[in-house]
């Protein structure tokens, strides 16, 4: 985490000090390659002592969305008043600041998780390689439908809007609700998790997605913009899942790795979803979208259904994983 800090906080440092433009590329992949430490890394060391692991998840949730939501205006005020570069300084001197900080305050690890004690699981193999499989099926479709809703709401919401709103600052601020609102999801799901069993809580929030994603397929004005803020709510809701599964199945020797595969198979997917935003919706229209993001959820809904229906506690880090519940998952 500190090599993460520390990189990232150097890396932006020499993106602002690039005079062409390959040197600026080559310094936008090492900060690429040093931001790509934190979620397989922060992530589990996030949950690895948490008393109410759920809720960690969600607030990490809950700041990233935020954060990157505020970016856009941090980054237009900097250019503006500042210079282009001095968006890359500000954050990158704030970055080296929070890995002076991170290193007097973070506990300092005994030893590697991978060399730390098993965690007894009471799993066989075929129910561990179902349970991958479900969390392959869910980043793959979690990235597909959050990338659809946040790379194509703003042309969504102006599409639906003509005649109703056609300030371009007004439709920004609509969004940028609906982002405040959705994002505030992460926390109560967080919450959630922590109190009721995994597999019902997934199924209850998936299966609100195809509905909703339906009913705005022929809905415009103002009615588009609540359903838009009861889809992007359970998309958002559906996020703290996969890391979840994680902490509830994997040892804790495995999880950085499990998360970074996870990554891997999410950011792979997520520029797909990207490349494809464009020609869907040129060549058939958001309603086609929406249907078709409605079919994808209704993929997921599916794969959830195959987790093992246990008897387990709520996931939290202070229960042994072999004590059982009264509640079945």
């Amino acid at each position: 985490m500190l090599v993460f800090y520390l990189g990232m906080g150097v890396s932006a440092l020499l993106i602002a000090a690039t005079r062409n433009a390959w040197e600026l590329a080559a310094a936008l992949t090492v900060m690429g390659l040093f931001s790509s430490i934190y979620h397989p890394v922060g992530i589990p060391m996030l949950v690895r002592n948490a008393q109410r692991p759920g809720l960690a998840i969600g607030l990490n949730g809950l700041s990233g969305n935020l954060g990157g939501r505020c970016t856009a205006v941090a980054t237009g005020f900097l250019v503006k008043y500042a210079g282009w570069r001095a968006a890359f300084v500000v954050p990158g001197l704030f970055a080296i600041a929070c890995g002076f900080a991170f290193a007097r305050l973070a506990p300092r690890d005994a030893a590697p998780p991978a060399h730390g004690a098993r965690t007894p699981r009471s799993e066989s193999a075929p129910a561990l390689a179902r349970i991958f499989a479900v969390m392959t099926i869910a980043a793959i479709s979690s990235s597909l439908l959050f990338n659809f809703t946040t790379n194509g709401n703003g042309e969504l919401l102006r599409e639906r809007f003509a005649g109703i709103v056609a300030d371009p600052a007004l439709l920004g601020l609509l969004l940028a609700g609906v982002y405040v609102v959705a994002s505030f999801a992460q926390v109560a799901v967080g919450l959630m998790i922590d109190r009721f069993p995994l597999k019902r809580l997934y199924l209850a929030i998936v299966a609100l997605q195809a509905p909703l994603f339906v009913a705005a397929s022929r809905a415009s004005g103002w009615s588009l913009y609540l359903l838009q803020i009861a889809f992007m709510i359970v998309v958002f809701g559906a996020i703290p899942f996969t890391d979840a599964m994680i902490v509830r199945y994997v040892d804790d020797r495995m999880r950085s790795r499990v998360s970074g595969m996870r990554l891997a198979v999410s950011f792979g997917v997520s520029s797909a979803a990207v490349w494809l935003l464009g020609p869907v919706v040129k060549a058939s229209g958001f309603a086609t979208l929406l249907l078709l993001m409605a079919g994808i959820s209704l993929v997921t809904l599916t794969a959830i259904a195959l987790l093992p229906a246990v008897r387990r506690a709520p996931i939290s880090s202070t229960v042994s994983p072999t004590q059982s519940s009264p509640a079945a998952d």
